[in-house]
């Protein structure tokens, strides 16, 4: 824990460096790609980061490891007046374990919002987003619960998938657990934890269940299936590259699993109507900002309301980011601010 916290600290003192000085650090001038100019600490770390063995080159258990360690030093403070506490949920199946985030000043009107970290759904764990669940459950003043949904390739699809749905069921019928209204919880999630937020609105429609209360989408991954212009301009992008993406879902697909399935590529649905509010996030230097803008267009043309943002400067994953990058601080402040709109019927 100390030398987590040294190193957290010399990478703050770096980061605080001046720009240019930043830029010269990272190799060089400016980077701009598609029209976009990366924020010179995600351009310091991504350089940092190309002296460090690529994810894909390690093993799930190797990457794991190595991501915990680097996310600790990324990650934001714990927002004050928020109460956390570890949950095992009874739901469909095996039990699940997730934690809970409870605000001081909380809204007896707001759901309960079920979270799913990143990953792509082979690493991340319940630290991963803990400082995001803080600063959401806090702005937002709602209560959360992060799951702590099982890994690929030890748990392929759909597995994952199946036990943020099964958490979303079991948070909706025990809402007053947590403070919130009755039978009320909504859903959200980045990266992959955003395509299972997407997903679980298009099955309970399916079911015939209601549609929660608003999802949000933070960066998500929609379409596995398909190559968007985002996917070359950003192919060697940091965190996310698209040889990253390839290794993620070569260890979450079955070799019988098809990437233009709907549960797998929500994008890919031939009807987005009927489906809850929706907040989605797209990072700029990112392979996944076209799907997730098209998705945003999809949802608001089906009839939902639709709040986008696409933050240009910033990369894949930002929410992690919050203590070492301001502008993800300030992006992830005003993401969990929309939910709050969300809460209060202002959400469009």
């Amino acid at each position: 824990m100390a030398d987590t916290a040294l190193q957290k600290a010399a990478l703050k003192s770096v980061l605080s460096l001046p720009r240019p000085l930043l830029r010269m650090l990272s190799g060089g001038g400016v980077v701009y790609e598609g029209g976009r100019t990366l924020d010179p600490r995600f351009q310091f770390l991504a350089h940092q980061a190309r002296a460090a063995p690529s994810l894909a080159s390690l093993t799930p258990a190797e990457a794991r490891v190595a991501t915990a360690q680097a996310m600790k030093a990324m990650e934001g403070i714990l927002e004050s007046g928020v109460a956390i506490e570890s949950l095992l949920l009874s739901a469909a199946g095996e039990p699940i374990g997730a934690r809970g985030y409870r605000p001081r000043d909380q809204d007896s009107n707001a759901p309960v919002v079920v979270w799913a970290h990143m990953g792509g759904g082979v690493i991340g764990d319940l630290d991963t987003s803990q400082s995001f669940c803080t600063l959401l459950a806090a702005i937002g003043r709602c209560p959360v619960i992060s799951v702590d949904y099982r890994l690929a390739p030890e748990h392929r699809f759909p597995a994952g998938l199946e036990d943020v749905l099964d958490a979303y069921r079991w948070a909706r019928t025990n809402a007053v657990q947590f403070g919130a209204p009755p039978g009320q919880a909504a859903i959200g999630g980045d990266s992959m934890g955003g395509n299972f937020a997407a997903v679980i609105c298009q099955e309970l429609r399916r079911h015939g269940e209601p549609q929660p209360a608003f999802q949000l989408l933070l960066y998500p991954a929609v379409d596995v299936a398909s190559e968007t212009q985002s996917m070359t301009t950003y192919a060697d992008a940091y965190p996310l590259s698209r040889e990253l993406m390839v290794w993620f879902m070569g260890h979450y697909l079955g070799p019988g699993d098809d990437p233009a399935d709907p549960k797998l590529s929500p994008l890919k649905a031939s009807d987005l109507s009927g489906l809850a509010p929706a907040i989605v996030a797209t990072a700029g230097f990112d392979p996944l900002v076209d799907q997730g803008e098209a998705y945003a267009r999809r949802l608001r043309a089906a009839g939902a309301p639709v709040a986008y943002r696409c933050y240009d400067n910033l990369a894949h994953g930002f929410a992690a980011f919050t203590g070492v990058v301001p502008a993800a601080d300030v992006a992830c402040r005003e993401i969990a601010g929309l939910v709050r709109e969300a809460i209060e019927g202002r959400l469009c």
